[in-house]
């Protein structure tokens, strides 16, 4: 189902006209009422009205996650506090948190963007959407809430955690669409085993997950254990949350509702714009928000846009499956590594679980690299001798995709820390910082 077809499927000629006309009156509103903005501009010798297309975006400044916690907490704001109606705000795990702004508009508009994606999966009247992303400051569970609402579909609003109820309720109430992180979901899918529920004991029939990277691998294991159709919902904090983008029923990468947000590809070493179809790092320019816009904001996922016509009907853009992003990147004995390789390769052998950690440490001025893994309940021995057969095939693998010898670490099954929200699978000990411009 296409929620919005006049939208979806508009034309590119007046897609292109639609996205000058709001990007023009954006950049008016960031100079007349964001003392950021203005004071960037004035720097560079820019007037609003020397943007007067959409090629003259690249002569507009970069926005980047600093950019927002210097201005933190409402140094952004288009419009006064009165006319605000909700803020959301990242972890701040690193410092002070990415504050997002809503007017009422942004908060329509968002559910929209939300909407569309899950009407990939006919959610609609008489359907209870489960909604296991996070409550809060966090924008996932509000937005996958509202986005559920605006289709007329029953909002169950679990949050994350106490998973055992999560399940019950699932059975319970005939849950029908299920909104969580993809880690999230494969925890209750432990869960369920444990609880001696199957698929076949729900009324599932698809999930929509996002907030962290997850691959085709991880997106069998869900569809298989779960019964579902699972939906990759694309999204962040700082141009609203989830339903920026969501995947269409043919998943040949993310359609990105582009009427509201514009996006481009960008060399992370050269900040010039890539050829079409290269990969690069995604960067967005939000054309519809009123509390808070951002020009080019710099996403750091890496990814490549996709022009073709797709089959569902949509003409809006598709982003490639997100790579990775460009801070997450390790480097190890010289070599870049991103663990969604690391993912995307345990993925190929059905001997393991889809959990891993890795830990970066540095010992008599080299790096180490270990790797812990789990073994499924019906391979898993302790002893060493009856694991070697196991490791040799993914050490290989690795060696091969990755380029760099892992220390490989075989752990019981429900080892490794399982995560109520976005996953943590990396902790780098060295004591010297990696940055990528």
């Amino acid at each position: 189902m296409i929620h919005n077809p006049t939208i979806e499927c508009m034309s590119r000629e007046d897609m292109r006209k639609l996205q000058t006309e709001r990007l023009i009156q954006t950049v008016k509103t960031c100079y007349e009422k964001v003392p950021f903005y203005r004071r960037k501009f004035d720097e560079m010798g820019l007037k609003p009205e020397d943007i007067q297309s959409l090629d003259d975006i690249t002569k507009l400044p970069f926005t980047t996650k600093y950019d927002l916690r210097d201005e933190y907490p409402f140094g952004l704001n288009a419009v006064p506090m009165d006319q605000i109606v909700r803020i959301h705000a990242s972890s701040g795990t690193t410092g002070k948190p990415v504050v997002g702004t809503y007017t009422a508009k942004d908060i329509e508009n968002w559910a929209e963007g939300v909407a569309r994606v899950m009407a990939v999966g006919d959610v609609g009247p008489g359907d209870v959407v489960q909604v296991s992303y996070g409550y809060g400051l966090f924008t996932g569970g509000l937005g996958a809430h509202d986005g559920a609402g605006l289709l007329g579909a029953v909002q169950l609003p679990t949050s994350s955690g106490n998973s055992e109820k999560q399940v019950m309720l699932m059975k319970d109430f005939g849950t029908t669409a299920l909104c969580c992180t993809p880690s999230y979901a494969l925890h209750l899918t432990e869960v369920m085993a444990k609880m001696g529920v199957t698929k076949d004991d729900l009324k599932l029939r698809v999930g929509f997950f996002g907030a962290e990277p997850w691959t085709w691998g991880i997106r069998r294991e869900l569809e298989e254990k779960m019964g579902i159709k699972a939906i990759d919902i694309y999204g962040l904090t700082e141009m609203s949350g989830p339903g920026v983008g969501g995947e269409c029923q043919y998943q040949d990468g993310t359609h990105i509702w582009e009427d509201m947000f514009y996006p481009e590809i960008i060399n992370p070493d050269t900040l010039e714009p890539v050829a079409p179809g290269e990969e690069g790092e995604l960067v967005f320019t939000s054309l519809t928000k009123e509390a808070m816009p951002i020009l080019r904001y710099r996403t750091r996922d890496l990814t490549h846009l996709i022009y073709e016509p797709c089959k569902c009907g949509r003409t809006a853009v598709r982003i490639g499956k997100i790579l990775g992003r460009s801070d997450d990147m390790l480097i190890i004995r010289g070599v870049n590594v991103f663990p969604s390789q690391i993912e995307s390769v345990l993925s190929e052998f059905t001997v393991y679980t889809p959990q891993y950690f890795i830990t970066v440490d540095r010992r008599d001025n080299e790096d180490t690299f270990d790797l812990d893994v789990e073994l499924r309940e019906e391979y898993f021995s302790p002893n060493p001798a009856k694991q070697m057969p196991f490791i040799k095939p993914l050490y290989d693998r690795l060696v091969s995709v990755c380029g760099i010898k892992p220390n490989i670490h075989i752990l019981p099954p429900g080892t490794i820390e399982r995560s109520n929200g976005k996953a943590k699978h990396v902790n780098d000990k060295r004591t010297h910082l990696i940055n990528w411009k």
